[in-house]
């Protein structure tokens, strides 16, 4: 049954600039996770898995991926008031500009959210790996009378500056909220959390950027047009006169915000018991593809996630996400490595038509360490990649190295016998 009550409304986030360059020519929430998924499914999944089937995503930078995804992926029934919708930013009589801060986003979108009949608006970001039944908190947004209710997180001091940290008193109520603090503000701000928090020093309550909203208070809070940003001026603002509670979650939850966070999290999938659970019995939703299953051929896997379709002949994978549609070549050996996989697949044919000396994929004798390959790339026989942290930052026209993991840019190709690292 979908709950009618709420309206999710999912932020696509600006250019996106920490997680070049896999956003060069997508947006963020277009950004392939886990071999086979986009990270905007993961709110999206979030919400049907809630009975959550009205949606928006907000978005401006280089959307087309992103609205083709969704446009593939999600259908509802014909005679179903569901449905998942891009809103890119336009110009409109109000607004010239483009969205200038998440509040602002928001605030240019509400013409489209008012169409549609609901009581609260849930507001989510697109850029996050975790899974919520978003239906505990709207159940305790209601039986608390709150107008406004924020998901928070535990986190340790080192990531408290990061973050949107508040203060609540008994009732969960939150009484003060403060952005980003300074470290030598922090000891006034502790909060009372679980013991398995506490134990791992986990000791500030963080903003996880997951909001309710009562309808008619978000279109009063929207009609001011010199706030933009929620964390740092509407949340900050509303808890002196609005009802605030905090909705504390104690699961696994990761900002995709930066290159190692997101290796991290897809490379944390190959653990014998991931913190992210693919295989639970709400799972993850995405396109669903046509495609054959996996060829494997005299390879020693271990630790390591294959997608559909892969042709592989790799002399060993280990601790590795392989995307779908992936062609690895005999003795390589690939290790701490996100394949993100390929579009579409080259015939023997186009590669004689076209004469085309290296084929999407990886190729034979290669050796490939902490590294993420983005979609459609090619790299050559005897290829070596060897990232780290004994390698400087450095971009170049074909990959970069941001804090030792080597990024193979989309559709790259590199030389045969190249060695990187």
């Amino acid at each position: 049954m979908i709950n009618n009550k709420v309206l999710g409304i999912i932020l696509g986030g600006g250019q996106g600039s920490r997680l070049y360059p896999l956003t060069k020519d997508r947006s963020k929430p277009a950004v392939p996770i886990a071999g086979k998924y986009r990270l905007v499914d993961i709110p999206i999944s979030n919400c049907i898995n809630s009975d959550i089937k009205r949606m928006y995503v907000l978005t401006q930078f280089n959307s087309a991926s992103l609205n083709k995804h969704i446009t593939n992926t999600y259908h509802f029934s014909f005679f179903s008031s569901a449905f998942v919708d891009v809103l890119a930013a336009e110009q409109t009589i109000q607004s010239d500009k483009w969205f200038q801060g998440t509040a602002d986003a928001v605030r240019q979108s509400m013409h489209h959210f008012l169409q549609n009949d609901f009581e609260y608006a849930l507001i989510l970001s697109g850029d996050q790996l975790y899974q919520m039944d978003f239906n505990d908190m709207i159940q305790k947004h209601e039986d608390s009378g709150a107008e406004i209710s924020i998901a928070t997180y535990p986190v340790t001091a080192k990531d408290a500056t990061s973050f949107g940290i508040l203060k609540t008193n008994d009732d969960n109520i939150i009484t003060s909220f403060i952005e980003k603090p300074a470290a030598e503000l922090l000891p006034n701000w502790t909060s009372d959390v679980g013991e398995e928090m506490k134990a791992q020093g986990r000791d500030y309550l963080a903003s996880m950027g997951i909001y309710i909203f009562n309808r008619d208070l978000l279109k009063k809070l929207m009609d001011n047009p010199d706030t933009n940003d929620f964390g740092k001026e509407i949340i900050p603002q509303a808890i002196e006169n609005h009802k605030t509670l905090s909705f504390q979650y104690e699961g696994y939850w990761e900002d995709i915000g930066n290159i190692d966070s997101f290796f991290e999290a897809n490379i944390g999938l190959t653990d014998d018991i991931p913190s992210f659970d693919l295989y639970s019995a709400k799972g993850i939703y995405t396109r669903a593809r046509i495609l054959p299953t996996s060829k494997i051929s005299g390879t020693i896997l271990d630790k390591t996630v294959i997608g559909d379709g892969c042709l592989i002949n790799a002399e060993k994978i280990e601790r590795s996400v392989i995307g779908i549609r992936s062609r690895i070549g005999k003795n390589s050996l690939i290790s701490n490595t996100y394949m993100m996989g390929n579009d579409f697949y080259e015939t023997l044919e186009q590669v004689e038509e076209n004469n085309i000396e290296i084929m999407m994929g990886i190729g034979d004798r290669c050796y490939i360490h902490n590294c993420i390959i983005d979609k459609n790339c090619r790299i050559g026989d005897d290829v070596r990649i060897n990232g780290g942290p004994h390698i400087k930052d450095i971009e170049t026209d074909t990959y970069m190295v941001k804090e030792g993991i080597v990024v193979i840019k989309k559709e790259a190709t590199i030389a045969k016998g190249t060695i990187i690292g």
